[in-house]
């Protein structure tokens, strides 16, 4: 039996954005489109009248905004999935979007195939914020626990443990290490990221470029050494 389609409602303020992300998503087999609006107001009705599985939301809209709009559709229907898709990266965007319960934070930058994907995660009960988004949050938050230190208690740079980007890996290149971590083979990663095995072996061959190893089990090691997973 084929699986239905995830239902999925389409909310930005640009008429252009809105028909085009229309028209690639809508080809993907495991979407459909239910439904477009324009401001975070309209996205309301439609979540009544379709009860979409995920909302792809824009931030800045007149009317009510994507963060407001988010607000709402959680406190009503909580298992609707939200993920904020917007070309703002400021950071007090990212904690309003995730505070009112969004799922997801994405950049419009992404390629149109990882955010298909994407939607996919998300709606299986992942999350998703982009590496550098997830950063900037960890700054944030170390800024505001670590207790001021005088300069003669300052540590060097150099004494920072490594970060999780160390080796330049794409969000979804980190995806597949924590999958290769637990021991999927290429078909089992393929199927829990939604990508073909084809589109595995070159995120895996990246991998191991970009981390200077061979095979999995030195991919592993290294990433678990150095903190990664």
């Amino acid at each position: 039996m084929t699986p239905t389609p995830l239902k999925l409602l389409l909310v930005d303020d640009q008429d252009l954005i809105r028909e085009s992300l229309h028209i690639v998503l809508d080809m993907d087999p495991d979407i459909h489109v239910v439904g477009l609006a324009e401001n975070g107001h309209i996205a309301l009705k439609k979540c009544e009248e379709q009860q979409p599985d995920v909302v792809l939301m824009d931030i800045h809209m007149p009317v009510m905004d994507g963060v407001e709009a988010t607000r709402q559709i959680k406190a009503v229907w909580p298992q609707i999935r939200v993920i904020i898709l917007t070309t703002f990266q400021e950071i007090s965007y990212v904690v309003d979007a995730l505070g009112a319960g969004a799922e997801g934070y994405l950049l419009k930058a992404i390629h149109p195939k990882d955010l298909a994907s994407g939607i996919k995660w998300v709606h299986q009960g992942g999350t998703l914020i982009p590496q550098d988004i997830a950063r900037m949050l960890v700054q944030q938050a170390r800024g505001a626990t670590e207790p001021p230190t005088r300069d003669s208690d300052a540590k060097p740079a150099a004494e920072e443990p490594a970060r999780i980007d160390a080796y330049g890996l794409s969000e979804r290149e980190v995806q597949v290490l924590h999958c290769i971590a637990d021991g999927l083979n290429n078909k089992e990663i393929a199927e829990k990221l939604f990508l073909s095995e084809g589109t595995v072996k070159n995120y895996i061959s990246s991998i191991y470029s970009k981390m200077d190893v061979r095979d999995r089990i030195q991919a592993s090691k290294k990433a678990h050494e150095e903190g990664m997973l």
